[in-house]
């Protein structure tokens, strides 16, 4: 194994040392989960080809996979503008939520206000999806 570290140095660890990591299906574009990443997941993610985080409740290091078969094949990791983020779009094999579905976003949806992007950014401009059907 080499002495080099695969982490960028630029890569900014929370106070807490963790990253969120966003998992993106690599074919259909679809995020399927987030989760977290110290120093040594994501250089575990880098140099191994599976993804690996850190959880906050168990104090441990996980893979998807390791338990339910469902794994997390690595096709490209980029950091955000930031730096404070990564992003790992994958190759997922079966259902990438806990609960055995194929995205932790998947029936959870929350009323949010949808703004039209060819208006001005008035209150008049701005609508629910139910408020715009007759």
């Amino acid at each position: 194994m080499s002495d080099i570290d695969p982490v960028p140095a630029d890569v900014k660890f929370g106070h807490d040392g963790l990253l969120p990591a966003i998992i993106q299906d690599d074919v259909s574009g679809d995020v399927l989960m987030l989760a977290w990443m110290d120093h040594e997941a994501l250089r575990r993610t880098l140099t191994t080809g599976r993804v690996t985080f850190w959880s906050r409740s168990r104090g441990e290091y996980w893979r998807k996979g390791d338990t339910s078969g469902h794994r997390q094949y690595v096709r490209s990791v980029a950091l955000d503008c930031d730096g404070d983020t990564v992003l790992v779009r994958v190759e997922q094999i079966g259902a990438a939520c806990h609960t055995g579905t194929r995205t932790c976003f998947s029936g959870r949806e929350v009323p949010a206000l949808v703004g039209d992007p060819d208006a001005s950014d008035t209150p008049s401009a701005i609508h629910t999806p139910d408020a715009t059907q007759s």
